[in-house]
């Protein structure tokens, strides 16, 4: 096997062959994690070749000439060709590889096997279609965050491959279905066969799950990855927290048929289990008095987000609200 240092790759190298792999990364304002991300990428310990292939879309904080200082393959595209599912989708394009790995610019991978171990299912079975990772808090991420994290994805560890066996079950489980589907390319990996046969859909959000649904519908596997973990979080304020459940919301709506928020009744109550969760945690743990204006902005969250996904679940919104409340409609237009 070689060593790191030999194995960091080269912009003119394609990756190709038995279990080679391209990591794929749309690329926008990457900072601060992005060095963190190239430097992580470059010490990955893999037995076969693989290259970073980054799609940039208009970084204006030097992501792009960063990545291309580091020997990644970069791509340019105009901002508003970018697609969360086609820009990907175009990415692969590029790459001969056996096993396409995406990646997000704030993923930082946590050690040198994050590849490896994401790829391991895969190579073991190969009627597992995609294979997602673990996430835990960046360095500076507020205690709740890393609690959330923690806890969502200790109970995936209860689901290690999933796979429909009884199809009746399923589709009269919704619970079941979202955990089917649960998918996330923050940190995850397909073969090119599958990519070829199922690509992603060119949709505004939540590309992923829908994209996971597809394949476990298709009659593949969908696996999680425990021990290759990625460094991604994000401590959203109260506004932010409503866009972004708005967008989650809509998006459930649209793509699965899910009210995540039925009434304004299920928003307080909604409301009122999370003030009372979070309030325990900062009492219990001591996060009031070390994070006392976080603790304060939870309570507002609390109400943000069930709103969010109240709103969200409204197909009625006139179209200059909705545009307003999507906090993916903003980043795009950045």
């Amino acid at each position: 096997m070689k060593s790191a240092p030999e194995r960091k790759t080269r912009s003119s190298e394609v990756a190709q062959g038995p279990n080679s792999a391209s990591i794929i990364i749309p690329l926008k304002n990457g900072m601060p994690y992005f060095p963190e991300v190239c430097a992580a990428l470059q010490q990955q310990d893999y037995d076969a070749p693989f290259e970073v292939i980054c799609v940039d879309s208009g970084s204006t904080d030097g992501s792009d000439h960063l990545a291309e200082e580091s020997g990644f393959r970069l791509e340019r595209i105009a901002s508003e060709d970018f697609g969360h599912g086609r820009t990907r989708n175009h990415a692969a394009s590029l790459s001969q590889a056996e096993y396409l790995v995406f990646l997000t610019h704030d993923a930082i991978p946590a050690d040198p096997h994050w590849l490896s171990a994401l790829l391991a299912p895969m190579r073991a079975d190969d009627r597992i279609a995609g294979v997602f990772g673990r996430h835990i808090g960046h360095d500076d991420a507020d205690p709740f965050i890393a609690w959330e994290l923690s806890e969502h994805f200790k109970g995936l560890r209860n689901f290690p491959v999933v796979e429909i066996t009884d199809r009746a079950a399923y589709d009269a489980d919704q619970g079941l279905r979202q955990i089917y589907h649960y998918y996330s390319d923050n940190s995850s990996a397909m073969p090119r066969r599958i990519w070829q046969e199922f690509p992603y859909p060119d949709v505004q959000f939540a590309e992923d799950q829908i994209w996971a649904k597809i394949i476990v519908e298709a009659g593949y596997r969908k696996a999680f990855a425990p021990d290759s973990v990625v460094k991604h979080s994000h401590s959203f304020g109260p506004v932010e927290t409503l866009r972004r459940s708005y967008d989650e919301s809509r998006a459930f709506r649209i793509l699965f048929g899910y009210t995540l928020s039925p009434s304004l009744w299920a928003v307080v109550r909604s409301s009122g289990y999370l003030v009372l969760r979070d309030m325990g945690l900062a009492w219990k743990n001591g996060w009031w008095r070390s994070h006392p204006r976080k603790t304060l902005s939870r309570i507002l969250e609390a109400f943000a987000k069930p709103m969010g996904h109240y709103l969200g679940a409204r197909a009625s919104l006139p179209a200059g609200l909705a545009d307003r409340l999507s906090r993916d409609t903003w980043i795009r237009n950045l």
